[in-house]
């Protein structure tokens, strides 16, 4: 099956310019966004609090389900559907974390049916204290920085031999980050700054291939979080899970492009580079597509199929899926030419 001739040849370094305003189009929103927000809509893992699931015997009001929880002194819950309507189920929210006394499971039974006139029954409770939420956040942000990090070596060692150089510098921005949270700085604020120390670095030292990799996962990341933002969706664990899961995956395929921008060029050597590049995206277009295309069909039967618990994991999926296979192309290799553009070395 061929979706693509072999020798398909679309200008795509030649629309750069339009790619990068577009990006830079969805990163101002995304950020606009998080502002309007006040950041990130945290869920109950990062924010503290507790989540219920209820089952009724028969259809019930939302408001009645308040009446129920107010009766437990449980104010400004957040109440949605569960699962199939015809099941009845729903998942409460509360940022209280600490209703959950011996019998708490047994009174908002009670409470909840002589409420909603129907017989309730109490799933699963959950709680997280405020002070856990706090540290899970954190080392959700140190596991993606760190995960950009130990990319960055591996791309500065493979495609330009700067093992040493490139694990030089990552201990130095480990060390620093570390010492830096010694002094109580905001964790956000901190990672921010590495990121930026990261991308200085790797211009002057010349790890092109790396700043271009690193480049397209902030960009990915930044988007995907600005789209949960607008969406007024919650970040929780699973959607860390799937940051770092879209991390790999656009990486997977910006490091299938770079491979081919190598080898051609040792091929072609004499061409420029805008040339080489533009072929090199042209020869692996049919595979990025190919792929992306069945992974989105099995994340668009997760989403659809899958239920409530992973229907956000699903959708950052697929928002990621989306993002990631447009920074390979237009936002990866590009940076390579930029690079070259602003006076530094050929390659």
């Amino acid at each position: 099956m061929q979706f693509i001739k072999p020798d398909i040849n679309i200008d795509i370094i030649g629309k750069r310019k339009i790619g990068f305003i577009v990006s830079a189009g969805f990163i101002l929103l995304s950020i606009v966004s998080l502002i309007i927000h006040g950041g990130p809509k945290y869920g109950i893992d990062f924010s503290g609090g507790t989540v219920i699931q209820v089952k009724f015997e028969s259809q019930v009001s939302i408001d009645k389900i308040k009446t129920g929880l107010a009766e437990m002194n449980i104010d400004k819950p957040s109440i949605q559907a569960f699962g199939d309507t015809k099941d009845h189920e729903y998942l409460i929210r509360t940022d209280m974390s600490e209703i959950t006394e011996q019998g708490f499971s047994k009174k908002i039974q009670e409470s909840l049916t002589n409420a909603a006139g129907s017989n309730a029954e109490v799933r699963r409770v959950e709680m997280v204290g405020p002070q856990v939420g706090q540290d899970l956040r954190e080392k959700a942000l140190f596991a993606m920085f760190y995960a950009l990090l130990f990319i960055t070596i591996y791309i500065s060692g493979r495609f330009e031999l700067k093992w040493l150089l490139s694990g030089v510098v990552a201990a130095a921005l480990m060390g620093s980050v570390y010492i830096l949270s010694l002094l109580n700085m905001s964790i956000p604020f901190l990672i921010f700054s590495a990121l930026i120390v990261s991308l200085v670095l790797f211009w002057f030292l010349e790890f092109k291939y790396a700043m271009g990799a690193i480049v397209a996962l902030i960009h990915d990341i930044i988007i995907t979080v600005g789209i949960f933002s607008l969406f007024g969706k919650e970040f929780s664990l699973p959607i860390i899970a799937a940051l770092l899961t879209i991390i790999g995956y656009s990486l997977n395929d910006t490091i299938i492009v770079f491979d081919r921008i190598r080898e051609n060029l040792r091929k072609y050597s004499k061409n420029p580079l805008e040339v080489i590049i533009n072929k090199s995206i042209n020869e692996t277009l049919s595979r990025t597509i190919l792929t992306s295309t069945t992974t989105l069909i099995v994340v668009i039967a997760l989403f659809v199929l899958g239920g409530g618990i992973i229907h956000d994991f699903a959708f950052a999926l697929i928002v990621g899926v989306f993002i990631g296979t447009y920074s390979s192309i237009y936002v990866a290799s590009p940076i390579l030419l930029a690079w070259q553009e602003f006076g530094r070395k050929k390659s």
